[in-house]
């Protein structure tokens, strides 16, 4: 009996520490996605300045919309001639805060930053939140719309 009782414990032992390594690394597959998520974000940010449609592209989901402060959903392609055209033309940004929410393969990002930017003819330092989906396929974050905002 005493050796049942000992094989019980050392096999419960043997559990919590499995589970302890499996949520540790569980723990760091999720810093390691929230720092590939925003890593995204922000490169999407340089692009936008650098107006590089092409990689911008790359990480942007081929439905992917932009939500206007005004309302307005803009569609990629359109939007890629509006930052081609110089139409919306983007010089530089500066972050102030972000939070990132991972769930699997699905993100959510609140990022918020100084825009200095020339938009329809109006050139202004806007205070613009962003809030942003993304999807991880096949090992790279994607992002699939932006609803933008002031704060």
């Amino acid at each position: 009996m005493k050796k049942i009782i000992f094989f019980l414990l050392s096999l419960s032992t043997a559990i919590a520490c499995a589970q302890n390594k499996l949520n540790t690394k569980m723990e760091q597959f999720t810093i390691n996605d929230e720092a590939e998520v925003l890593a995204t974000v922000r490169m999407l940010g340089e692009l936008m300045i650098a107006r590089d449609t092409v990689a911008m592209n790359n990480i942007l989901d081929e439905h992917y919309t932009l939500t206007h402060m005004t309302g307005y959903v803009q569609p990629k392609e359109e939007w890629f001639v509006e930052v081609s055209r110089e139409s919306m033309k983007y010089y530089s940004s500066k972050e102030v805060n972000h939070t990132v929410k991972v769930n699997g393969n699905a993100a959510d990002v609140v990022i918020q930053n100084l825009v200095d930017a020339r938009i329809w003819g109006t050139r202004n330092t806007w205070r613009l939140q962003q809030k942003m989906k993304l999807e991880k396929r096949n090992g790279v974050w994607i992002i699939l719309k932006s609803v933008a905002s002031t704060f």
